[in-house]
């Protein structure tokens, strides 16, 4: 059968049915990612979009046409309560985000994936798609009913990348409480749904965008599991090929921590880290995003009379961000718990070294030779940990000149859009002519960072 599929399609392009409910180019994080997989998969296959309502008018601003190149889902009837049921548990500030994703998961995407079947099965069935992708949501707790339906009607179901539900490390529970991530201690039973596992049974391949989502994969599945992180850089959106300024010639060097102002991310233990620094004038540091530590930030800041090194911008249209982040020599970045990290790539493509936490997303983008990775343990550790790492680059910055190279050169070569369709194609490929092992394959016995 697979010797037929592939020879009934190598002499033209895939025809592929890409479900992404969650995609807009104009807003960020999951959307985002979704957007930019999505279209970037249409450079190398026949691609249509299937999203939601909500993202309809960004699609045509972009020059999509409806009908032709995506449809949009008007699934608003239990969406949008569901989502104004969430931001009223949530009051507004920014957290409880496993609570926020269950409820979408698990009430309002199964509807949104009812109606996709009901306009595109007979399609599906009647083999008008080489494959059917979702690749969105990311989040593995999301089942879908559609892949044993595809599995039934002999039309390879592709899922991911699936990434999220990274464990809070050890000595930041006061952390997790004040993100209001209740549900996170009982996440794990997701596990034992029977969706998921007509999911996992009926797909042909699993993307996973990060190493843990991967080891969360049951064993008898991990013969088709392939690493593909979520996020990329849009060249469009950050030139790749620009000058930028020799990093780390002068002091004050400066740092730039880009975030929602939230207790998982760090801002806190960043200025406490940086203090020393901040004070004897080798240090500055720009924080840019707003969310509901900001005011506490502020004090904190105030109180240790550091007003004169340390610029807040509060929130910043993401098309302003690169203007900011790329005068900065270092992105200080102390989060503890990063799924995908897509701020650390948008960094090092305008050459500005990372400097994270060894733990969870960010760990898995940044090596020796193009960033920190600082060792992780309770809070007081992070912070200690943290300042020597800004002690040892104040004390010799040129070395940051050489990172920044390697940084921007990596991004280049391994983490644009385009890269990452040319590894979804692969696959894609792989499925369709059932030889060899997947591309892209994990080496689960390799040890995840430490908790």
């Amino acid at each position: 059968m697979a010797g037929a599929v592939a020879h009934s399609t190598k002499d033209r392009r895939l025809r592929v049915l890409v479900i992404a409910e969650a995609a807009n180019p104009e807003w960020v994080s999951v959307p985002l990612v979704g957007w930019s997989l999505a279209t970037a998969l249409r450079n190398v296959c026949d691609v249509h979009i299937v999203t939601q309502v909500r993202n309809r008018e960004a699609f045509l601003r972009a020059g999509l046409v409806e009908g032709q190149d995506f449809t949009a889902i008007n699934s608003e009837a239990i969406a949008r309560p569901i989502y104004k049921l969430a931001d009223i548990l949530r009051m507004g500030e920014g957290k409880g985000w496993t609570m926020v994703t269950a409820l979408t998961s698990k009430l309002s995407y199964p509807y949104f994936e009812k109606m996709v079947w009901k306009q595109f099965g007979k399609d599906i069935k009647d083999g008008a798609y080489d494959i059917v992708h979702r690749v969105t949501p990311l989040t593995p707790t999301a089942n879908s009913s559609v892949a044993p339906k595809c599995a039934d009607a002999g039309v390879p179901f592709v899922v991911g990348p699936l990434n999220g539900g990274v464990p809070w490390p050890a000595g930041f529970d006061g952390e997790r409480r004040r993100e209001k991530e209740w549900l996170s201690y009982v996440r794990s039973a997701y596990k034992l749904s029977g969706a998921r596992r007509r999911m996992l049974n009926a797909a042909s391949a699993i993307v996973a965008g990060s190493r843990y989502t991967a080891s969360e994969i049951p064993v008898g599945h991990r013969d088709k599991v392939a690493l593909v992180p979520e996020n990329a850089i849009d060249p469009k959106r950050f030139d790749l090929s620009s000058a930028i300024a020799a990093r780390g010639q002068t002091l004050p060097l400066r740092g730039c921590f880009l975030g929602r102002l939230v207790p998982y991310k760090g801002a806190d233990m960043l200025i406490e880290a940086a203090e020393p620094f901040l004070r004897d004038g080798s240090l500055v540091l720009d924080i840019v995003g707003n969310g509901p530590m900001e005011a506490g930030l502020m004090a904190q800041v105030k109180d240790l009379g550091l007003d004169q090194a340390v610029t807040f911008h509060g929130w910043v249209e993401h098309e302003r961000v690169e203007g900011i982040l790329s005068s900065a020599d270092m992105l200080t970045f102390p989060s503890v718990r990063e799924f995908g990290g897509g701020v650390v790539l948008e960094a090092m493509a305008l050459g500005v070294v990372p400097v994270i936490c060894d733990y969870a997303g960010p760990s898995e983008l940044v090596d020796a030779s193009t960033g920190y990775k600082v060792s992780m343990g309770d809070r007081d550790t992070v912070i200690a940990n943290f300042r020597a790492t800004l002690a040892e680059i104040i004390s010799d910055p040129t070395i940051l000149e050489e990172k920044s190279n390697a940084a921007r050169q990596k991004v280049a070569s391994t983490y644009t859009w385009a890269k990452k369709a040319e590894q979804i194609k692969e696959i894609y490929d792989w499925v369709l002519s059932g030889k060899g092992p997947i591309p892209t394959p994990i080496s689960f016995e390799t040890p995840l960072w430490s908790n």
